[in-house]
């Protein structure tokens, strides 16, 4: 069977991060959605998303197709419903689609369909807020799943410990003279990782390969790191996607980074309001602030953003795509894409330059700023003139 993940309705309620992926390339717990999907059904899979993603994102389809709502995560008994899925049949949750059966350019028709009521509970990412609220519980299955009937390489003597079993070491990870306390969760340290000395870490954490703490960090539990990214300082409850770094010390909690971000030494982010009110965060739908009904949530950064030194963040901010902010004072809770500047004002940051960045960047990293990567976030940049009237 051909397996494909769409966006579904939640697409634009993920931005920034729907921005640059599809909805199946966010990461929450270890794995990105797509890998959960992949990992759980034994086949790889191709996406239905926004047209001009399609190129580095594309669909594959064939005679027969199992389409998945990528905004749900997977479980056992979940996937096995989607396997035996038929001809016009589908499984919705509540009023949504969650998975149908379809072969090639058939035109959907669920009032001709067989539906089928999903009445389990499940994951959903419907939410930027979801992927760091939900990512604890995300990142306890996550673990289950990948080390089901596997032996984690050996926790090093001079690793303090409590918990160990609920400890699992990829191979390749190197860590020394750190704390692991996995009492109210797992903690996961991907192939070649490291942690360096003096790291202080509670799970539910995981660490995805290749991916870096540094010296004297700490980190609290629902936090994940993902693969070549770079950490220090203090992070709670928190999603870091690949490739970003945040190396020095410096607070961030109840927040997303995505790919390819980089935060100044010291920059510190504010997670909870001084009057403890609930926190109302940037909609890209309704373009005003939509209430999260959380107490406590910090920033949403857009992919190839970038903080300065020092930089102060207010409870509840939105950061959109290629932003380079800098300067004192606290900059406006949201920030659009290619923003340039701080609290004292933005202009343009355009694209040559912005691009001069990110080849450099990716370059560090031995990864091509390819033509399709560039088209991307053109288009996003013409996406999100609208946000920069003022200073256009």
């Amino acid at each position: 069977m051909n397996y494909i993940l769409f966006d579904g309705a939640s697409r634009n309620a993920l931005l920034p991060f729907t921005y640059t992926r599809p909805v199946a390339d966010i990461r929450i717990g270890v794995l990105t959605i797509r890998e959960k999907w992949e990992k759980y059904l034994g086949y790889t899979t191709s996406t239905v998303t926004e047209d001009y993603l399609s190129e580095k994102y594309p669909m594959v389809e064939v005679e027969e197709n199992v389409m998945i709502n990528a905004s749900f995560l997977p479980t056992k008994n979940l996937v096995v419903m989607i396997q035996n899925l038929q001809s016009e049949q589908a499984i919705f949750y509540e009023d949504e689609p969650l998975a149908f059966y379809t072969k090639e350019d058939q035109e959907v028709d669920f009032d001709t369909y067989d539906v089928i009521q999903y009445s389990y509970e499940v994951l959903t990412v419907k939410n930027t807020w979801d992927i760091f609220s939900k990512n604890e519980e995300a990142i306890k299955e996550d673990f289950a799943l990948l080390t089901e009937d596997r032996t984690s390489e050996p926790i090093p003597d001079s690793v303090q410990v409590i918990a160990p079993e609920n400890i699992f070491i990829e191979e390749g990870a190197k860590l020394a003279f750190v704390t692991l306390n996995a009492s109210n969760g797992p903690i996961y340290i991907g192939k070649d990782a490291e942690i360096m000395e003096g790291s202080l870490i509670r799970g539910p954490f995981a660490l995805c390969d290749h991916g870096t703490i540094k010296m004297g960090a700490k980190i609290y539990g629902g936090t994940t790191v993902g693969p070549f990214s770079k950490i220090g300082g203090e992070v709670s409850n928190s999603v870091i996607f690949g490739y970003s770094n945040k190396g020095h010390d410096g607070f961030i909690g109840n927040t997303v980074l995505g790919e390819w971000c980089n935060l100044g030494a010291d920059t510190n982010t504010s997670n909870l309001k001084n009057n403890y009110a609930p926190v109302r965060l940037w909609s890209y739908e309704t373009e005003g602030f939509a209430k999260t009904g959380l107490q406590f949530c910090g920033l949403m950064m857009g992919d190839h953003s970038k903080c300065g030194i020092n930089t102060m963040f207010n409870t509840g901010t939105v950061v959109g795509v290629n932003a380079n902010i800098f300067g004192s004072g606290f900059p406006r809770n949201f920030v659009p894409s290619y923003s340039w500047g701080g609290s004292n004002g933005f202009s343009t940051y355009l694209t040559k330059k912005a691009f001069e960045v990110a080849k450099v960047v990716m370059a560090r990293r031995k990864i091509d700023f390819t033509e399709t990567d560039q088209k991307i976030l053109e288009h996003v940049f013409e996406e999100t003139k609208t946000w920069r009237k003022s200073y256009e």
